[in-house]
C-alpha cells in the first residue's frame, strides 16, 4: 500500500457531517463492491465520536486509479474535496480499521431467532430476561441495506498502532480485522 486518496467532507448548512459521510460511504461501499478486488482498505484519521470529516483510502496507485476512473463520487462534488492519489509519507504504524456489529436490540434479534426456528418462543422468553443489551461508544454511519431496506449502524473501530503491516484482503467496506491500513 504505498499509496492513497484523502476526500474531505465540506460544510454545508443544510446537511450535517454524518449525514453526508453515510451518503458518501454508501457510494464507495457500492464501488467498492463492483471491483471485487478486495484491494483498497479505508481509514479515518479524524475520527473521535463521529468519523469525521475526511476518509482516506489505501491501495496501490493502480487501485486507487482504477476506482476513480469509475467515477463513483459523481453527484458529491457539491459536498467534498477529492485530492489527488499522493504516496503515503512517513507512517506512524500501521492498524486496522474493522466492522464491530452490537447487538443492541435483544428482542428483535431473539424475534429473528424463533422466526428462523432457532429457538421456540418460551426459549427466546428465557434468553430475553437473561440477556443485557450490547452499548458501544464507537464512531458509526447510519447505512442503508440495498437488500433489505433497512436500516443499521456500522460501527468502525481503529485497531491499535502496529509495528509491522498485515497483508491481506478488505471487505467491500474497505474494513478488515486483519490487513492493516498505513498510519500517519
Amino acid at each position: 500500500m504505498e499509496s492513497y486518496q484523502e476526500i474531505r467532507l465540506l460544510p454545508h448548512p443544510e446537511f450535517k457531517e454524518p449525514m453526508l459521510m453515510g451518503v458518501l460511504f454508501s457510494k464507495l461501499h457500492l464501488a467498492l463492491a463492483a471491483r471485487r478486488a478486495g484491494d483498497i482498505g479505508i481509514s479515518f484519521p479524524e475520527t473521535g465520536k463521529t468519523p469525521g470529516s475526511v476518509v482516506r483510502l489505501h491501495g496501490t496507485k493502480a487501485a486507487l486509479t482504477e476506482l476513480d476512473a469509475t467515477r463513483w463520487h459523481n453527484g458529491l462534488k457539491d459536498y467534498c474535496q477529492l485530492a489527488d492519489v499522493k504516496p503515503v509519507p512517513a507512517v506512524t504504524g500501521w492498524r486496522t480499521v474493522s466492522r464491530i456489529q452490537v447487538k443492541s436490540n435483544v428482542e428483535r434479534l431473539l424475534r429473528r431467532s424463533v422466526r428462523k426456528g432457532w429457538l421456540t418462543e418460551e426459549e427466546a422468553e428465557l434468553r430475553a430476561l437473561q440477556t443485557q443489551p450490547q452499548i458501544t461508544g464507537l464512531p458509526y454511519l447510519q447505512m442503508k441495506s440495498l437488500s433489505t431496506g433497512q436500516h443499521f449502524r456500522l460501527f468502525i473501530q481503529h485497531g491499535d498502532l502496529q509495528p509491522e503491516p498485515v497483508q491481506g484482503l478488505f471487505s467491500s467496506y474497505g474494513l478488515s480485522a486483519s490487513t492493516t491500513v498505513p498510519w500517519f
